[in-house]
Parts: structure tokens; sequence; C-alpha cells
């Protein structure tokens, strides 16, 4: 049995992970749980802050007190707990599944570093769908080419702090590297006000934050005449946990190194 850890277990995907594990046919269990010192919630069964159903593992403030009891801790926190936690996993040889966002371009170098010591599995988004979803941006990149314009919309609870999504800046990363193009140079995160034509190797990106839209993710390939677009919407943080379910069972004795949801799903462009 791969006992698991769940970092952040009394936010509402720390819960949903929490879920997620207890209700999985794989060989997995809840085994740790930690929440911040201050949180009415410390203490508490993480079983009944979940699912109402106690499950004998409660939540602590610290990880640390709790490493000889877990296999591979799941991370959805924010980018300095990640690292924070990343850390004790590379201390105490533990496997990590991390799920935050918003991560800096020097935070993920750390990242890539700690990699070479413990099996970690980084993706901006854990989801099935939207992993599939990049096998078919791949492919539709490479066969319309650079004669279409490429706009990104997502859109998100009003409680997201990061934007745009590291899903639609991973989808924006895909296309442009299947294009031969450097996102961080072709990127156009807002327009206003009268602006030149369109250049044709921008990609573009809009930002919604509403209510509590759990994530929808729209790439429209379009040129003068018709236009392609490949969507997918959430409806459930499940679908994340599940997959990050999935890819802590994958992760559970893998060597140390930096993996994504296209290695737990196998899904890499031939």
């Amino acid at each position: 049995m791969i006992k698991v850890a769940i970092a952040g277990a009394a936010g509402r995907m720390g819960r949903t992970l929490v879920e997620a594990v207890t209700r999985s046919d794989a060989a997995v269990e809840v085994a740790a749980a930690s929440v911040l010192a201050d949180d009415p919630t410390l203490n508490m069964d993480v079983g009944l802050l979940a699912m109402g159903q106690p499950l004998g593992v409660f939540a602590q403030a610290s990880l640390a007190a709790q490493a000889e009891a877990f296999d591979v801790l799941v991370d959805f926190t924010s980018p300095e707990a990640t690292l924070s936690h990343l850390e004790l996993c590379r201390g105490q040889g533990k496997a990590i599944v991390i799920g935050t966002t918003g991560f800096s371009s020097e935070q993920k170098l750390v990242i890539t570093e700690f990699s070479k010591e413990v099996p970690v599995v980084f993706a901006p988004n854990m989801s099935v769908g939207v992993n599939l979803c990049l096998q078919l941006l791949r492919k539709a990149a490479a066969v319309l080419g650079d004669e279409v314009d490429i706009e990104i919309y997502e859109a998100h609870h009003r409680f997201k702090k990061d934007a745009p999504s590291g899903t639609a800046l991973a989808m924006g990363e895909v296309i442009a590297e299947t294009l031969g193009r450097d996102l961080d140079d072709v990127a156009v995160y807002g327009r206003e006000g009268v602006e030149p034509e369109r250049d044709r190797k921008t990609i573009g990106f809009a930002t919604v934050r509403a209510g509590d839209i759990v994530g929808d993710h729209t790439v429209t390939f379009a040129s003068l005449g018709e236009r392609v677009e490949i969507t997918h919407k959430a409806s459930s943080r499940m679908t994340f946990a599940n997959g990050a379910v999935r890819a802590a069972a994958w992760l559970a004795g893998k060597p140390p190194g930096l993996y994504t949801m296209q290695d737990v799903l196998d899904l890499h462009n031939d």
C-alpha cells in the first residue's frame, strides 16, 4: 500500500485530494496531512473534514513530524510552501507530486535541481483530459503551422491568484515549441486601445476570474475563413485530484527525476 501525504488538507483542493485517495481503486491511502499552524482544523481528522467519515489521520502543522508515515507527498498549496515541502522530501528521500502553479522561472529551476535527488511529478494540470489536449494542440499546431492566428482563453474561480493559469501557459509553450517560437518573445497578455494589425507570430492570452468556475481552457486557431477550437472544461476539482492520485501511485518507487503527466499517462509525442 502506497502511503500518501496531503499538504494543505483543509483547503478546497486538499479536501478533494483526501477524498480522491480514499475512494481510489489504486493501492493508496492517506497516511499524513498538514494544515497551517493557525488553521481551525488543526488536529482534526481529515476524513471527517473531507467526507464526514473518520480516517484516523489528523491534520498537523508540520509534515516533518510525519515524514516516517508517508511515501509520496501530494502538494497543491503555494510556490513558497511547495518549495519548503520539496526540501523536506529531498532530505527524507520522499517522492512528491506537485500540482501547485504560479512558480517563477527561478523557482522552477530549483524544482529541476531537487528532482536530481528525488522523484518529482510536476505538472500545471493533473487532468487526464487536459494532458490529452496538450497532445492535440501539438498536432493542430504542426498541421496548421504559421497560417493561423492563435489565441488562448482561460477562466477560473475568483480566488485563483496566478494569471494566466499554469495550464494556459503550458498550452502556449506546447504550441510555441511546435512552431519553433519562444513563448517569452511571442506571448501577448492583454490588448487595449488602438493597435497595429495583429502579428501572426504572436500567441494571445485572455484571462477571466469569476465566481466558482473550476477551470475552462480554449485554444483557437483562426484563419481567414475557418477556425479550429480545442476546449477543455472542468466541472469538478475531482478530475485534478484523480489525476494527482494516479501520478502518486505511478511515482512510488521511481528513480529520481523530473516527470510530467505526459510520463504518467504515457502520452509522449511520437
